[in-house]
């Protein structure tokens, strides 16, 4: 079985339809995945909840689903972030609030355990960003692979048996007996590791080889659509520059 994985989508229609574009072109028998954050930031949560809920594509909730939907304190969040908060829960209706209320936190396929942040403590949403933090997180899931979401950065972290852990610096990686992964698939609607790039990943379990890719789409579409429901700017700059 093939896979095509993808997080972060946040409201960004033209980088979701690239991305399966993409998925058509590259991996139509693949199983399409999404580790959540289908909603905030950007102008078309509710076109990009259709696009999920039409395809009957897997997905997981992330914090911005349940912000969006009010089962978490959106106090710590940024006052960007709070803003598309706040307009995303005023636009959706009640029906894809249930839906996005029906997503599950986590889940397990085959050898892979599927969450949008952190297999420690996902209802935390904690961000798994050095190595420190991998390694606490490989304890805490007992499968080859945990695939994440969340912070955007796609990455692949490395651990052989229980020693240290490490990233993989390539794009490539086929896996080996005995070691285990968390793999980051990136953000689709808001790269950022520098890439405005929409980014997925395309992993199969009979070859055990996983590649994370990129995609373009047309940024300024979405810029524009952002400007017309009056979102922050600083989200409106950010998409551009890939942070």
């Amino acid at each position: 079985m093939k896979y095509f994985i993808f997080s972060d989508i946040h409201g960004n229609l033209e980088a979701l339809q690239a991305v399966l574009e993409a998925y058509s072109k590259e991996c139509p028998d693949c199983k399409p995945i999404c580790l959540g954050d289908i909603v905030g930031y950007g102008p078309n949560p509710k076109e990009c909840i259709h696009e999920i809920r039409s395809r009957k594509i897997l997905s997981l909730a992330g914090n911005h689903d349940h912000a969006a939907i009010g089962k978490i304190d959106i106090s710590y969040f940024n006052p960007y972030a709070k803003d598309a908060v706040l307009w995303t829960k005023s636009v959706l209706s009640d029906d894809e609030m249930k839906f996005l209320d029906s997503l599950p936190i986590r889940t397990v396929i085959e050898n892979m355990n599927l969450v949008h942040a952190t297999p420690c403590e996902p209802q935390q949403w904690n961000y798994l960003f050095t190595l420190y933090d991998a390694q606490h997180n490989f304890s805490c899931f007992d499968t080859q692979v945990c695939f994440i979401g969340h912070s955007h950065q796609p990455i692949f972290i490395i651990q052989k048996e229980t020693s240290d852990c490490w990233v993989h610096p390539h794009p490539i990686l086929c896996f080996r007996e005995g070691w285990r992964y968390i793999i980051n698939v990136g953000s689709i609607g808001q790269p950022r590791d520098g890439n405005p790039a929409a980014a997925y990943a395309i992993y199969d379990n009979e070859t055990h080889i996983v590649e994370l890719k990129r995609i373009e789409y047309d940024i300024s579409l979405t810029q524009e659509k952002m400007r017309k429901n009056n979102l922050p700017q600083y989200l409106i700059d950010r998409l551009e520059m890939g942070r």
